[in-house]
């Protein structure tokens, strides 16, 4: 292999890390600020759904909002690939249930439950298939982004079901969005910790 070969080799492999380096310091930030954001916004909807009105409906629209916003930005960092047509997939999706969960809420309590878990389900496996794509040795196994979307989708069944019987309750978005919050947030600080072992190797 020649000098200059050897050269753009490495320079190319440099550019490459420094790529994933920028990618991974962009997710944990994301990841951090929605992690919070979901938890603030379930202590919020906890004390302000009691009854299904304005405020209630403004929090409800809000959540997905906030999860069609990280798409963006996570679209934005992300490189050309399958894995970015799903983030920009879910961003559009998520927008979309903002808009219905805003219709559905002049209904009362059931129809909001279905549409929010229908957004669950999908944006559940959309979740899953991004965390399987990025798994590998730059940003780690992805097991809270894994667990998150499973359970997302699990849960999004579930709601369903509740939203059809005798006695639908949205108590259990709190829990919801506290519970992804807390993945979302350790998923950022496995980052952080992966980011300062590729800076001692």
């Amino acid at each position: 292999m020649s000098t200059q070969t050897a050269t753009a080799t490495t320079r190319s492999a440099s550019a490459t890390a420094q790529a994933a380096t920028d990618e991974r310091s962009s997710l944990l930030k994301l990841y951090l600020g929605r992690g919070i954001l979901a938890v603030a916004w379930a202590l919020a909807f906890a004390r302000a759904h009691e009854d299904v009105d304005a405020v209630a409906i403004t929090l409800l629209v809000v959540y997905p909002l906030i999860d069609a916003v990280s798409s963006l930005l996570d679209h934005r960092a992300a490189p050309d690939g399958s894995e970015r047509r799903i983030i920009a997939f879910n961003g559009v999706l998520s927008t979309l249930a903002a808009l219905a969960i805003g219709v559905a809420g002049a209904g009362g309590e059931a129809p909001v439950l279905h549409v929010f878990g229908a957004w669950a389900v999908i944006s559940g496996a959309a979740q899953v298939i991004v965390g399987v794509r990025r798994r590998g040795p730059e940003f780690g196994k992805q097991w809270p982004t894994l667990i998150s979307g499973g359970l997302s989708f699990l849960v999004g069944i579930t709601y369903n079901i509740q939203a059809a019987g005798d006695d639908p309750s949205l108590d259990v978005l709190s829990v919801y969005a506290t519970g992804g919050g807390v993945w979302f947030i350790l998923q950022a600080l496995l980052l952080g910790w992966k980011s300062r072992q590729q800076r001692t190797v």
